[in-house]
C-alpha cells in the first residue's frame, strides 16, 4: 500500500467514525441515568478529540514536501 492510499483509507475511516460519533451524545441523553449519560458524553468528547488529532496529523503529512531539493 502506498502512502496516498493509506492516507485516503484513514481519512475515509475518520469520516465514518465522525458521522457515527454524532449519534452518541443525542442517544446518551435518553439513558435516564445522569451519571452514565455524563460519562458517555465525556468519553465521546475525548474520542472526538483523538479523532481530530488523527485528521490533523494526516493534513500535516500531506503538506510535507518529500523532495530533498531546497
Amino acid at each position: 500500500m502506498e502512502r496516498e492510499e493509506a492516507i485516503t483509507k484513514i481519512e475515509d475511516a475518520c469520516k465514518v467514525i465522525a458521522l457515527e460519533m454524532m449519534k452518541v451524545t443525542p442517544a446518551a441523553r435518553h439513558l435516564g441515568e445522569e451519571e452514565v449519560t455524563a460519562d458517555v458524553v465525556k468519553a465521546a468528547y475525548r474520542l472526538t478529540i483523538e479523532l481530530e488529532v488523527i485528521k490533523k496529523k494526516l493534513i500535516q503529512l500531506k503538506g510535507r514536501d518529500d523532495s530533498s531539493i531546497l
